[in-house]
């Protein structure tokens, strides 16, 4: 899973200061690149990394590393109890039980498969945020959108349809996303006053210490055989997928509409799909491709879609109003 752990955390505030465009494109190169070879980065590391050890490593090392650099910037690192609880939550929720599920899912199916199932992630958060407590009413576009997503899906994991993999693998990538949406719903009402830097990293490094403690009663160690190929794909999922797209996407939060910015949402899957298919001698079949081109103007629809807040009772604080 390439996207943001505190995806939900960054809104809008005013107009955002000009930049140049060379740094633009620098930066929406990295969210684009980073989190688009993510999935074949997993699928290479799993030849020698079982997936809580792998999903682990990865983790640890970038959310300690975070903590690190915001210490040494100078910057408190420190959260009180209360919100550490929160961010356990939410780290679970998104690292354990989405990014986890996609790491154990690529191991039978390929990553352009499991960065298309992925990708219908804004579509089950539209959902979930159209649900009490949020209750957002939703626009007929985004309505048209889910709908479609949902047929995409149902091209890519039908049975007679299936593109490729197991169906308890597919199942998992689709849990993976609930997992994902419900976390960061929680995360957009609980942990929005955190700094998102700071909450990313306490979220990795919370996940990924829970990854360890499930490759020890799994017995994982067993599996473990790293090689040079393995590590460097392990290297290059912390340094380019957990701290390079990450802070490119905070910073381009701060600089460009959101909107522009969660084109990511359908860039990723695209650029997933040409890797497996160029490296990995991934097959794109009729199958996958119809499912990726419906599941990507899904993703379009709901994600340009606007949100209309619910009506809040009138002794609900101005605040909440404020929040969405």
């Amino acid at each position: 899973m390439s996207a943001p752990v505190a995806g939900a955390h960054p809104r809008d505030a005013g107009r955002p200061p000009a930049v140049g465009r060379g740094a633009l494109v620098v930066a929406f190169a990295s969210i684009y690149l980073a989190w688009g070879s993510t999935y074949l980065a997993i699928r290479v590391a799993l030849a020698g990394f079982p997936p809580p050890i792998l999903a682990g490593t990865r983790f640890t090392v970038a959310g300690a590393g975070m903590l690190v650099a915001l210490r040494l910037a100078g910057r408190p690192v420190r959260v009180g109890a209360r919100d550490l609880g929160a961010l356990a939550i939410v780290g679970t929720l998104l690292l354990v039980g989405g990014n986890g599920l996609v790491v154990w899912a690529e191991q039978t199916v390929s990553s352009g498969l499991a960065a298309l199932i992925v990708a219908t992630v804004p579509l089950w958060m539209a959902l979930l945020a159209a649900l009490p407590p949020t209750r957002e009413r939703l626009a007929a576009r985004a309505i048209l959108g889910l709908g479609l997503g949902l047929v995409g899906v149902g091209v890519l994991v039908a049975p007679g349809f299936r593109a490729s993999g197991t169906l308890p693998a597919e199942v998992a990538l689709l849990g993976a996303t609930l997992s994902w949406s419900s976390g960061s719903v929680f995360a957009r009402r609980h942990t929005a006053h955190i700094d998102p830097i700071l909450a990313t990293a306490w979220e990795m490094l919370v996940g990924g210490l829970l990854f360890y403690v499930i490759a020890l009663a799994a017995g994982s160690a067993a599996a473990f055989h790293p090689t040079a190929k393995t590590a460097l794909a392990v290297l290059y999922l912390i340094v380019a997928g957990s701290w390079i797209g990450f802070t490119a996407y905070i910073w381009l939060l701060a600089h460009v509409p959101a909107a522009k910015v969660a084109t990511y949402a359908y860039v990723n899957p695209v650029i997933a799909v040409l890797l497996g298919w160029w490296i990995l001698d991934e097959r794109i079949s009729l199958t996958v491709a119809a499912g990726s081109a419906i599941i990507v103007v899904a993703v379009i629809l709901v994600t340009t879609a606007r949100i209309v807040p619910a009506r809040l009772p009138v002794a609900e604080p101005a605040r909440r109003v404020a929040e969405g």
